[in-house]
């Protein structure tokens, strides 16, 4: 099946879906997609039911005798049945459901979508089991059955497939459909062409589709001196859809019931304490107390851990969702004044807020992400793991921060050797000191049994470079220098 044009990229998730849906398999097969909110998972799903002539049911909160309704209502429809089905139990429902893929009853697979499936898992708990009693069922005889299961909630959905659930084992399909990498959402919002724009608007909305056109319907920032006044009324504004957004996000999550103690662990990592210690410290609670909160944000992939590259054990905890960090950095220490419409006057007075917690983090994340995709091939070692960490100099006293490098693993034979050492600048020019820290970090690591011949140095900014910089990299064949434009090449 072609790809709708009206979905933009998403080449990879409708392959994988075109390709499960199409299948030439004579038994029944099952699909789980996640996601977070507001990635475009029904916009996709939708599109492929259209065109494979599927059947698409959206689950909403409502009891267990509503929902059956609802389902009973949306299968006739779909069927062309006079009147709404009516079933008694969900066992029953399972089963009228299944047999419309008898092989019987027509040609070719019969797609079936349940979208918000944890909305439907919550009030009917037996349904994960009758499906796997189905599927397991339809292994010794034919079925042209493709389901679907689709949902928000990040740990429902990872768990009906882990662990002693019913459905472990069953699936030939596990999609997560995340944001657009930094170019694809540069393409999305049409700024592909202003990167620094594009970057901004990167480290408020992320690469979340729905933001744009559901929520903002086409507001675009034209240029960057319309920035300002765009974030003012787009998002800090209590007019705006946007503006409480990033409570949603967090109260939507099924398995988060103190909401404030959520908001105060990522309010911590926000204000720059990303170790287990320094959140635990910020928010005034022991380090084995905040154990469960920081596995829950997690498993809603809203908090990512991040290991050390040069020091084993050691991680970093960052915030996945750009929003909530805007939220959390910005907009939540002056929540009365911007309810009281004073997006303007809070904006003026946080603007070196932004750079240092929210853009320059994401600045950050975003080179990282560039080593991982278009600059793979960078150091030489594609396959390497990318990621930051910290080198120690024993000598000094001192520890360098490296923002972003590329690490192989060792071989048994050989150390791991270190491909790549990058220094990350958001608002701030790179010049010949930043290239000195590498360098010594470089040393260090050799003289702690690393390989590091080749090793490149990597200097990323979003304003430049000093030309004694230049003309150093002009002369040596280990510097590489990488602004906006080469990443949004």
């Amino acid at each position: 099946m072609q790809k709708p044009e009206h979905v933009f990229d998403r080449a990879v998730e409708w392959r994988a879906l075109a390709s499960f849906a199409t299948r030439a398999s004579r038994h029944a097969l099952l699909g789980v997609v996640s996601g977070r909110r507001r990635m475009g998972k029904t916009y996709l799903l939708r599109a492929l039911t259209e065109q494979c002539g599927g059947f698409y049911f959206g689950a909403t909160t409502a009891t267990a005798g509503e929902s059956l309704r609802q389902f009973g209502a949306a299968l006739a429809e779909h069927t062309g049945a006079p009147a709404p089905f009516s079933f008694a139990t969900w066992d029953d429902a399972v089963t009228f459901l299944f047999g419309l893929a008898d092989p019987a009853r027509g040609e070719g697979p019969q797609v079936i979508v349940l979208d918000e499936f944890p909305y439907l898992a919550k009030v009917a708990p037996e349904l994960p089991s009758l499906l796997q009693r189905e599927i397991d069922r339809f292994q010794t005889r034919p079925s042209r059955m493709r389901m679907l299961l689709c949902g928000s909630a990040m740990s429902v959905m990872g768990g009906l497939l882990a662990g002693s659930a019913p459905l472990r084992g069953r699936a030939q399909l596990e999609l997560v459909v995340r944001p657009f990498d930094h170019r694809a959402a540069a393409e999305f919002w049409e700024v592909a062409d202003q990167p620094e724009l594009a970057v901004r608007l990167g480290a408020v909305l992320g690469g979340t589709p729905a933001y744009r056109r559901q929520f903002l319907a086409d507001d675009v920032p034209a240029t960057l001196a319309d920035f300002d006044d765009w974030v003012c009324r787009a998002v800090m504004s209590p007019l705006s859809p946007l503006f409480r957004e990033a409570r949603y996000l967090l109260a939507e999550e099924t398995d988060i019931r103190d909401t404030s103690l959520y908001h105060s662990v990522l309010a911590a990592v926000a204000e720059g304490n990303h170790t287990r210690g320094g959140i635990a410290g910020f928010i005034g609670r022991k380090a084995v107390d905040i154990s469960h909160p920081l596995n829950v944000l997690e498993d809603a992939h809203l908090l990512t851990r991040d290991m050390d590259v040069f020091r084993q054990g050691k991680s970093r905890y960052r915030i996945v969702e750009p929003l909530i960090t805007f939220y959390e950095a910005i907009m939540r220490p002056a929540w009365g004044r911007l309810e009281l419409g004073q997006a303007d006057r809070v904006w003026a007075a946080s603007r070196e807020r932004f750079a240092a917690q929210v853009a320059g983090p994401h600045f950050e994340a975003l080179c990282r992400d560039h080593l991982l995709g278009p600059g793979a091939d960078l150091a030489g070692a594609p396959l390497g793991h990318v990621g930051a960490g910290v080198v120690t100099d024993p000598s000094s006293r001192t520890s360098v921060e490296i923002d972003a490098a590329v690490v192989e693993a060792s071989t048994g034979a050989h150390p791991p050797r270190v491909a790549l050492l990058g220094e990350v600048k958001w608002g701030t020019t790179i010049g010949l000191p930043h290239l000195e820290r590498l360098t010594r970090a470089r040393d260090v690591l050799t003289g702690r049994g690393l390989e590091t011949a080749g090793c490149l140095l990597a200097c990323f900014s979003a304003i430049g470079f000093t030309d004694h910089l230049r003309r150093e990299a002009d002369t040596r064949d280990d510097i590489r220098l990488i602004g906006l434009d080469e990443l949004y090449a």
